[in-house]
């Protein structure tokens, strides 16, 4: 790296710097393993002061300044050896020139594209002979001009292996997918396969192959296992089976190769198997609030709530996460600084100073009537924001509800599992009846899928007897009634597609829709509630 050392070196360095940035509009800036920041053309700066080479810019909590020591250009990456606060705080900031970052998408592209097509034949040697794919590509991205994460085949079936003939629709994960989501996969499968068959035409494809790894198989039969029946006629979950995919797409394979199933059909369970098969259930810590937190929680009682976990306390302000209480050889200790910062500090005497401004940085920024809506304290975790609004007062959304006991962040199976994901809040109706409440603030296709499978875990453990042994509710009694789903959101949070995916989730899951007010963050008021049909 080019280290700067006196006031001379620093003046030739900023000329040499500040034209490097300038050669790209674009640069996306990571400090240390943080997360990356976009920064336009005018966001940065390049000065001298104090007889040091300064670099700073607008990042995701205010204005950064950093004091240079030394910067190298690798010829793909600017790497900036760089310190904050008279040297306390050290990074290797990472600019890399937006170029570079298409260049890197559209190498991502081809590799995808590549994986399309070798499903597509993996698929077609599972139709057998007869069979020919007529359409290959990826879904549409995240964003525009990103590549797609699944791939869309359309084959010509000819006689299939189980019979029958006319065209197929296929579609798998051409990327690293995650078990839990299998949410968001499942429903981009079934509203594109709902969108081929849109005209009625004959030639509309009748089924639909969803072709998964092993790692994604269960979670995927189990999200189809809650669509209604008839649509489950249509569609068959296939595993790959990782051994013989070099087999099936060689094109020098032999006619034993070929013998050998490259997709093995999976099962699907009923819905009536699931829920009489509960996972051991997770019971929420009891432990009494410790007496660090508490001191935290008087300095905003307003404003800070604690979600309790096995080994300690995680403190938020209007849902935000900033401070962490942890029992350690019989001693309690806490560390503070909010998600996505480059460390959390221990909170001792040193330090108290410091906790005490982020805490008035939150004040100031995280609340209804702050000045700047763009600041990143305001818009950070805006679900966690709603949910901690409705925790200190669940009756805003219904007048039935309990207000207290009220369970947020429950894991309602086994905290290992691999798609076992906490849900929002369970509360309990005055009529006796669990209630399921999910909450989105921007669009989800995925939603109903989501509350369906809360709503599956939950009937389940209630149906074992799971629930009323943990007494989360006290003394009140609960009804045999399966639980009812709330999916909440604001009025613009709710996806277009949102009322055909929930139409095909099963009729055995009861689900309301809950439009919220846009302004929700001043007060939460309940603008339209629908039964989803």
């Amino acid at each position: 790296m080019e280290r700067i050392g006196k006031t001379s070196d620093a003046v030739g360095e900023q000329h040499r710097l500040a034209e490097l940035l300038d050669s790209a509009g674009e640069w996306f800036c990571a400090e240390g393993g943080a997360r990356r920041v976009s920064l336009r053309r005018g966001e940065w700066e390049v000065r001298v002061a104090g007889g040091a080479l300064r670099l700073s810019y607008w990042g995701e909590v205010g204005l950064r300044v950093w004091r240079v020591k030394a910067w190298e250009w690798t010829g793909a990456r600017l790497l900036v050896e760089a310190t904050r606060r008279a040297g306390a705080l050290r990074a290797t900031l990472e600019l890399t020139p937006r170029a570079s970052a298409a260049f890197a998408s559209e190498t991502v592209a081809a590799a995808r594209e590549a994986a399309c097509w070798s499903l597509a034949e993996t698929v077609c040697a599972h139709l057998g002979r007869g069979a020919r794919v007529e359409s290959a590509r990826l879904s549409a991205g995240a964003r525009r001009g990103e590549p797609g994460r699944y791939a869309r085949i359309v084959l010509s079936a000819g006689r299939s292996v189980s019979g029958g003939a006319g065209r197929v629709a296929a579609t798998g994960p051409v990327g690293a997918l995650a078990s839990d989501e299998a949410d968001a996969f499942v429903a981009s499968a079934f509203l594109w396969f709902a969108r081929l068959g849109e005209k009625g035409s004959a030639r509309a494809p009748r089924r639909l192959l969803v072709v998964v790894p092993r790692a994604l198989r269960d979670a995927t039969a189990e999200r189809v296992a809650l669509l209604r029946e008839s649509l489950k006629e249509s569609i068959e979950v296939c595993e790959v089976c990782d051994d013989v995919r070099a087999l099936v797409t060689s094109k020098e394979r032999t006619r034993s190769d070929a013998r050998v199933p490259a997709l093995v059909t999976a099962r699907v369970p009923s819905l009536e198997e699931l829920l009489d098969a509960a996972p051991r259930f997770v019971r929420p810590t009891p432990n009494a609030l410790s007496e660090t937190a508490a001191r935290i929680v008087a300095l905003a009682p307003e404003a800070v709530d604690v979600v309790r976990a096995r080994h300690g306390e995680t403190l938020r302000y209007r849902g935000l996460a900033f401070a962490r209480v942890r029992r350690v050889m019989n001693e309690e200790r806490a560390w503070f600084g909010v998600e996505g910062a480059t460390k959390r500090r221990p909170l001792d005497d040193e330090s108290l100073s410091d906790f005490l401004k982020l805490l008035g940085e939150l004040r100031e920024h995280r609340r209804a009537g702050a000045a700047n809506k763009r600041h990143a304290l305001y818009r950070a975790a805006p679900e966690a924001w709603l949910e901690s609004m409705l925790r200190r007062d669940v009756s805003r959304l219904d007048p039935g509800l309990v207000v207290s006991p009220l369970h947020a962040q429950l894991r309602a199976s086994r905290a290992r599992s691999t798609h076992a994901r906490p849900l929002d809040l369970l509360a309990l109706r005055r009529d006796g009846r669990l209630v399921v409440i999910e909450l989105k603030v921007a669009p989800a296709p995925a939603l109903p899928l989501q509350g369906a499978d809360y709503w599956l875990r939950i009937a389940a453990q209630q149906r074992a007897g799971h629930v009323a042994r943990a007494r989360l509710f006290g003394d009140a009694k609960i009804s045999e009634e399966p639980p009812l789903v709330y999916l909440v959101a604001p009025m613009l949070g709710f996806h277009r597609c949102f009322d055909e995916l929930a139409r095909a989730v099963s009729p055995s899951v009861e689900m309301y829709r809950y439009d919220l007010n846009e302004d929700w963050r001043a007060c939460v008021r309940v603008a339209r509630r629908a039964r989803v049909v």
